[in-house]
Formats: C-alpha cells, sequence, structure tokens
C-alpha cells in the first residue's frame, strides 16, 4: 500500500519571487519542511517590516510535521523562523553556523529554550518520519550551506539550495560533487535547483578572487574606508579585515546584524580576527582617517540601515567626508535597484569615492550560474526537474536550460506558490492547490495587516484625508457645533481657504438633508457626508482624498 502512495512537495514561498523560501515535503502522515525564511516588502506595501510564508496548511497538518531542515542562514531562508516556532513548536535541523544565526533570533523572541536544535553536518543523514534527510555540502555565499537529499519511498529528491561551484572557496572546500555524482548514478526521482543566475552565462567567479580587489584598493588608499556588504558572508567580511589589517588599519562595526553575525561567526571559529584590530565605532574618532576601516550593513539600499543612515546624514557616529572611499560590496537583490542607486547618488554628492559592481570586482555573486547549472543537472540526470528560487522568468530559463541538457520537456514542472505537485516513480503533476500567500509583519504585529488596510495606508499615501467633524444633538439631530473640516495630506489649509469654506457648506447640506428626513442614525449620516464630501472634493479637485467623518452627540 505504501508503494501506491504519491509524494507531495508543495512550495509555500520562493516561487515567482526572491525570498520567504519554505517547502513542504509530504508523503503519508509524514511532513519534511525545507527552510522557513522572510522576504522584505514590496512599494505596494506601505509600513509593512518584512513578509512571511501563510502556513495555514502547516498549522492544519501540525501533527504530521517531522521537522524543519535548513539549507543554509541568510534571512531569506532562516527569517521566518520564529514566527512559525510560534505557531507550531518542532525541532529544527541545521548545521553549526545556520543554527547559531538562528539561535540569535530565538533569543530576540524568548523561544530558544522552548526549541529543541539538532545540529548536524555536511554528510549526515537524519531520519524524520518516513523520510531520510542527506545533508551534502555546497558553496554559497554563507559558510554551512548545504544541499538536501531526501530519501523517501517514492524515490531521492535533491533540493540544491543557494549554490555555485567555487573551486577555491575560502574555506570548507568545492561543493561535494562526487557526492551528487553518486546519487545521480543511483538515481534520483527530481531535482529541485536555485534558478536565481539562470540569466548569466559562464561560471560565477570564486569568492577569493573580491580578496584580490580589496588588497589593492587597500594598498593605494590613504583615506578612510567603509565598506557595505551582507551581514551574513563572513568570508567577505574576513577579507575585509584581512586587507585591513594588512594595510595598518583599526576596524570598526556599523549596524546590529552586522555585529550579531561577527560575533556568532568568531564565537564559532568560522571568523578569526587579530589582537587590538577591532575597534569599538565610538573610538573612530581617536584615529586618522587612513589608519580606519568602517564594515557596515546597508548594500542593497535599505531606509533604515546603517550606510543610508550615514548617506542621508542621519548616522548618530559616522558622518561621510569628502575623500571617503566607499566600497558597496553586493549587487542589488530584484527590486532593489532604486534605494541603491540613491544612496549611491547621495555619497557621491557628500564628496565620497564609490566604488561599486559596475566599476570594479568588489562582488561575486553566491548562485551558480548557466554552466553551474547544467553541471549540476548533467551529474544528477534527475527523472523529473523542478526549478526554484526565482522570479518566473528565471524559472522558465531554468526549464529550458534542463531541457538543453537531455531532461524530457514532459518531466518538467513549473511550480507555483500553494500548487500541489505530486509526484511517483513513473508520474508527476500538480493536483490541488493548499492556503498560501503572505503574512505581513507590522511591528508586533503578525498578519493584523491585511488587503483593506494596505487599500487603505496607498490611499492616504496618494491622496490624503479629509476630516469632518461635527456635533450633534443626540434627541433632535440639531448641529450644535461644526461641521469643521480637516485635511492632512490633501491640501494645506491656509493655502485653500476657499475650498475648505465651501467643503464646509456641503457638509452641512449634506447633514441638513438627513436631518430633514427624520434620519438621527449616524451611520447614514456618516454615509451621507463621505459621499457628499468626495463628490465635491473630485469635483473640484480630480483628487480622491480619505474622507472620516467623525460625529459627536451630546
Amino acid at each position: 500500500m505504501a508503494k501506491k502512495l504519491k509524494l507531495k512537495i508543495i512550495p509555500l514561498g520562493g516561487i515567482n519571487e526572491i525570498g520567504k523560501n519554505l517547502t513542504v515535503f509530504e508523503y503519508g502522515n509524514d511532513i519534511v519542511v525545507l527552510d522557513c525564511g522572510m522576504a522584505f516588502p514590496d512599494d505596494n506595501m506601505p509600513g509593512i517590516d518584512m513578509v512571511i510564508p501563510d502556513i495555514t496548511y502547516l498549522e492544519k497538518h501540525r501533527d504530521k510535521i517531522r521537522g524543519i531542515v535548513l539549507t543554509h542562514g541568510h534571512e531569506d531562508h532562516i527569517g521566518g523562523i520564529p514566527y512559525f516556532l510560534k505557531k507550531i513548536n518542532v525541532p529544527i535541523y541545521g548545521t553549526r553556523l545556520t543554527l547559531g544565526l538562528v539561535e540569535c533570533k530565538l533569543k530576540e523572541h524568548h523561544l530558544l529554550s522552548k526549541t529543541k536544535l539538532v545540529r548536524v553536518k555536511a554528510g549526515d543523514t537524519v531520519k524524520l518520519g518516513a523520510f531520510r534527510a542527506e545533508f551534502i555540502h555546497t558553496n554559497h555565499s554563507i559558510a554551512d550551506a548545504v544541499a538536501i537529499a531526501l530519501h523517501t519511498p517514492a524515490g531521492v529528491i535533491l533540493h540544491s539550495g543557494d549554490f555555485k561551484i567555487d573551486t577555491t572557496p575560502i574555506e570548507g572546500g568545492m561543493l561535494d560533487v562526487a557526492r551528487f555524482g553518486e546519487l545521480g548514478s543511483k538515481g534520483v526521482l527530481a531535482l529541485l535547483s536555485d534558478s536565481t543566475n539562470v540569466e548569466r552565462s559562464g561560471f560565477t567567479m570564486s569568492e577569493s578572487t573580491v580578496g584580490d580587489t580589496f588588497d589593492e584598493l587597500f594598498r593605494n588608499c590613504d583615506r578612510r574606508i567603509l565598506v557595505a556588504t551582507f551581514a551574513s558572508n563572513i568570508h567577505r567580511v574576513q577579507q575585509i579585515i584581512n586587507a585591513a589589517y594588512r594595510y595598518g588599519r583599526k576596524v570598526a562595526f556599523s549596524g546590529r546584524s552586522m555585529e550579531n553575525v561577527v560575533e556568532v561567526a568568531m564565537n564559532l571559529g568560522y571568523m578569526t580576527v587579530p589582537q587590538n584590530v577591532l575597534i569599538s565605532i565610538d573610538d573612530i574618532g581617536k584615529y586618522r582617517p587612513n589608519q580606519l576601516c568602517i564594515i557596515t550593513t546597508g548594500s542593497q539600499g535599505e531606509p533604515m540601515s546603517a550606510l543610508s543612515r550615514m548617506a542621508y546624514s542621519d548616522h548618530k557616529k559616522v558622518e561621510i567626508v569628502k575623500g571617503d572611499m566607499v566600497i558597496v560590496s553586493a549587487s542589488p537583490i530584484p527590486g532593489n535597484e532604486k534605494p541603491i542607486s540613491g544612496v549611491i547618488n547621495e555619497l557621491f554628492k557628500k564628496g565620497a569615492e564609490v566604488i561599486y559592481k559596475s566599476l570594479e570586482h568588489v562582488h561575486v555573486s553566491g548562485h551558480a550560474c548557466q554552466e553551474e547549472l547544467k553541471l549540476l543537472i548533467s551529474l544528477v540526470k534527475p527523472k523529473y526537474f523542478i526549478p526554484v528560487h526565482g522570479e518566473y522568468r528565471h524559472l522558465k530559463l531554468h526549464a529550458a536550460l534542463a531541457e538543453r541538457v537531455g531532461i524530457n520537456p514532459k518531466n518538467i514542472v513549473l511550480p507555483d506558490i500553494g500548487k500541489v505537485i505530486e509526484i511517483g516513480p513513473n508520474s508527476i503533476k500538480q493536483s490541488a492547490t493548499v492556503p498560501s500567500g503572505v503574512v505581513m509583519i507590522d511591528g508586533l504585529g503578525v498578519g493584523d495587516v491585511g488587503n483593506i488596510v494596505l487599500r487603505d495606508r496607498r490611499h492616504l499615501a496618494e491622496d490624503g484625508i479629509i476630516v469632518v467633524v461635527v456635533t450633534l444633538a443626540k434627541k433632535t439631530g440639531e448641529v450644535l457645533a461644526g461641521p469643521d473640516v480637516l485635511s492632512r495630506g490633501f491640501v494645506y489649509v491656509r493655502e485653500s481657504e476657499d475650498l475648505m469654506e465651501e467643503a464646509k457648506l456641503v457638509a452641512r447640506a449634506a447633514i441638513d438633508k438627513c436631518t430633514n428626513k427624520k434620519a438621527t442614525d449616524w451611520g447614514s449620516i456618516k454615509n451621507s457626508l463621505k459621499n457628499s464630501m468626495s463628490d465635491f472634493m473630485y469635483t473640484k479637485t480630480k483628487r480622491k482624498p480619505m474622507v472620516l467623518p467623525i460625529i459627536m452627540e451630546i
């Protein structure tokens, strides 16, 4: 009977988007969750801090979940874990650095003592119900990254995680080509592969090449150097520290995430820092510019990041001055191009020399390009192929790449969030859909901001608000005070006095119309005020501000 069961693969994030990766693997009465990430909000989500996947389906089937397995420690793969654990408490399996970063998050959310964290290393296999999860060493822009081979009764399902093939990595050795080949020779039912860099031909450059660029930049500079990079790219941070030490500079960190990640990496032995090199950001005033290197967050132009605050003169401890060299050691995540461009422009305005990817080799990607993607498919020789981790165009191009390598087009499935892929030894199809989507986090609120609230925020941002305040007699409905009309984000009242006076007359007429009909139902009066005011403002200004009537009764 067990052999007749189909394996279900259900992506709840990370498909047709970059971020909030979460994939569900279900076989019979067992579920394994692979990664649990977050994404940054887009321009249509004003006020939202982050976005996580909707896990309604998993809440419904919580008794089946045997654990979460993690591929690596980037935010788009672990950022949603605290919110997941508040709903469903299950064991988490990950490598040493990955769990070190998860522990930081769990401490912040007071969940560490309640969570079972199981440390694994590349080469280990753990049993999770009907699944056996094997962790395979890969290269990425963070240490301790792994691919996951799920050994199931239906066959082996291989998820590449985020990967590239780096023949000269900073540490840890090259991706385990031998194990991928061994799995391929034994038979892999399906490969789920990272699609991020499918548009780029050739091979991704080695992380070690960046070190040569830093060495050259530091050697020829007699000014203060600031470097913005991803906090999680500890190999990059290590190379920056090495260059600074080599040329007699002290290093200060700016940005909470940078400080946290470096502390974890140093404690776990993933980074080695020479004595007396690190200083507090508070002490940078004690050194000459040519004795300093500041490593900061903000390589994606995030509004509240340290680099953005420096660029816009809003940082409490660092002021960009003429002659500073600022190195942006990262490439834009799709959708972030505009804020990064804005930050770079501001840095130039302050007289800084800005080095970024289009000018120098100050960044290499952590994701595989076309030749590496083809090599992985050729090594693994999967029966079925599912491109993951990318926007729709990435998935489509990756599917075409797989075809060129020899995968039967009928055996390639383009996934979608919430769509169930059913896979057996001789069949693959997309069947039902499950609840899916986004959960928005705003401050301490999780999921309490929905489409209606966002629509109101966009309305307020685009057109502003008109507030109509009136005091009525409780029994008779007679107007005792007002109506007063207030404007925020619509027009400046002092410059539009005539318009506002006219608006008061319109509001009074709407109230009189209701009271003449003996309608003392406040709901009816509010609707009448809203409709009359909206129509009037649109006629006069061709704009539609939000209208908020406030009725007080005495």
